[in-house]
């Protein structure tokens, strides 16, 4: 077994561990979860045909492991109805800053729901470099990011 430890800035706290879905792509917020609020996919299935990193893959409860979000000025609205309908991301890990709109989704859905989104940027690019989708991550309340595989 291999371990890596990465630190981030905490832009919402909380504590979780889960599988990784790695995007090196930009990760574009309305149309990866278009599907999955509109028809009704409860496992979030990523429905971004320019993601060739996780088209189709599962989101929900995972820990979306992305360089930064991209496209629609809605992104923050469809984190935070993916969170209302229980199918957000287990984390949203970022190793660029984080942009207003995923940060505003993010805290939206931290103060607004019962479901928990930890959110932590700035993990570098080494962070993106090392995780693999499938590997167990665990982030803390600090901003420590544990990646194991």
């Amino acid at each position: 077994m291999s371990i890596k430890v990465f630190k981030g800035r905490v832009v919402v706290k909380g504590k979780v561990s889960s599988e990784a879905l790695v995007s090196k792509g930009g990760f574009n917020t309305l149309a990866s979860y278009q599907h999955s609020l509109m028809f009704g996919d409860k496992k979030g299935k990523c429905s971004d045909q320019n993601n060739a990193d996780i088209y189709k893959k599962e989101m929900a409860h995972k820990v979306l492991c992305l360089p930064q979000t991209i496209g629609s000025t809605t992104g923050g609205l469809v984190l935070y109805c993916a969170a209302c309908m229980d199918r957000q991301p287990a984390a949203l890990l970022f190793s660029k800053e984080i942009d207003s709109l995923a940060a505003a989704g993010a805290i939206l859905a931290d103060v607004w729901t019962t479901q928990s989104m930890p959110t932590i940027d700035n993990l570098g690019d080494e962070f993106l470099s090392y995780v693999q989708t499938g590997d167990k991550i665990t982030v803390d309340e600090d901003g420590t990011v544990t990646v194991e595989r």
